[in-house]
């Protein structure tokens, strides 16, 4: 019987790794979230990683430890909940194990440590992150490498660095920009040339299970799923997923960069979220295609490919029958 700690999985990630996790007997997991799962509410338990003193208690009995807890909006603030939570939690996580006798760890970081537009960096690549949430990570990671390099014969530590991951009942970045292409209200911005590598959540789920299994040492790996798609491509892919042409309007970078200006400027004003930022502009403009042939090449199969991720994906979200006034949703 494996013992398993799951830090931060109340959300989209984790709920689906404890569906994974939950076909196997051999389990036993505790999932620890500053909020409930409104999926998993029994094996909930509501803690904060900047409360080392909790941690210590919870993770007594414990094998193994996923820590999926993060700040990763593009708009927390104060910006220093990236590194309270991101940098100061994991250490706190660290000393916890190192108090309960716990070995091994599975880290979830991110591509973001690379920054924008890089060509096909693999895992050897330098760090350039942009933003605040790229910058703890990477620090984050380093917190993690210097734990494991002291005594590390007897630790385990894998970190993936997943692409932007989407799926089912998901409302990031990826669902948006799903929604306005399938409505048919889409902008294209700039040539729609820029590779966007994207990861299915039910593979990053079946990975972190298998890294769970087996994952021995230190090990630091990408993870998307392949092919690379361009965003013109992106768009062609739903157009077939939905089975009606896309259409679009094209406008030069500078003018979506402006629009994007603009509606931060509203947001400020109105002290309000907007889906439409200057920031996420650059991200839809930026090249974003990362090199992940070395978590393929140790022997993990993904259950989905990316194309059959997108199609489960968009007809879950966007292909609607309604009867009697009741929305039904088909697969």
């Amino acid at each position: 019987m494996m013992n398993i700690c799951l830090i931060g999985a109340s959300g989209f990630v984790g709920t689906r790794l404890i569906e994974l996790l939950k076909q196997n007997s051999n389990y036993q997991f505790i999932n620890i979230d500053k909020n409930n799962s409104s999926v998993n509410p029994e094996i909930t338990v509501i803690a904060d990683v900047r409360d080392k003193k909790i941690l210590k208690t919870l993770l007594q009995g414990q094998d193994v430890v996923v820590l999926l807890a993060a700040e990763h909006r593009d708009d927390v603030s104060p910006t220093s909940l990236y590194y309270d939570v991101n940098v100061e939690g994991t250490q706190n996580v660290l000393e916890a194990m190192d108090a309960c006798g716990i070995k091994k760890i599975i880290f979830t970081s991110s591509v973001a440590v690379y920054g924008l537009n890089k060509n096909n960096p693999s895992e050897e690549h330098s760090v350039a992150p942009f933003n605040h949430y790229g910058k703890s990570k990477w620090q984050a990671e380093e917190v993690l490498r210097e734990w494991y390099e002291n005594n590390s014969e007897k630790k385990t530590l894998a970190i993936i660095r997943p692409t932007v991951i989407f799926g089912e009942r998901n409302r990031g970045n990826v669902y948006n920009l799903l929604k306005q292409i399938s409505s048919g209200l889409f902008v294209k911005i700039g040539s729609c040339n820029n590779i966007k590598s994207m990861a299915y959540v039910g593979n990053v789920a079946s990975l972190l299970v298998y890294l769970i299994e087996n994952e021995q040492g230190y090990n630091l790996y990408n993870y998307s799923d392949k092919p690379d798609l361009s965003m013109n491509e992106l768009v062609d892919v739903v157009g077939t997923c939905l089975e009606k042409k896309i259409p679009s309007i094209k406008i030069p970078y500078f003018l979506g960069m402006l629009g994007g200006y603009c509606f931060d400027i509203i947001a400020k004003i109105a002290q309000k979220k907007l889906s439409i930022s200057s920031v996420r502009v650059k991200k839809f403009c930026a090249i974003t295609q990362y090199d992940a042939s070395k978590i393929h090449d140790i022997g993990f199969k993904p259950s989905y490919t990316l194309l059959e991720g997108l199609d489960k994906t968009i007809k879950f979200e966007f292909v609607h029958e309604k009867k009697d006034n009741i929305t039904f949703i088909t697969e």
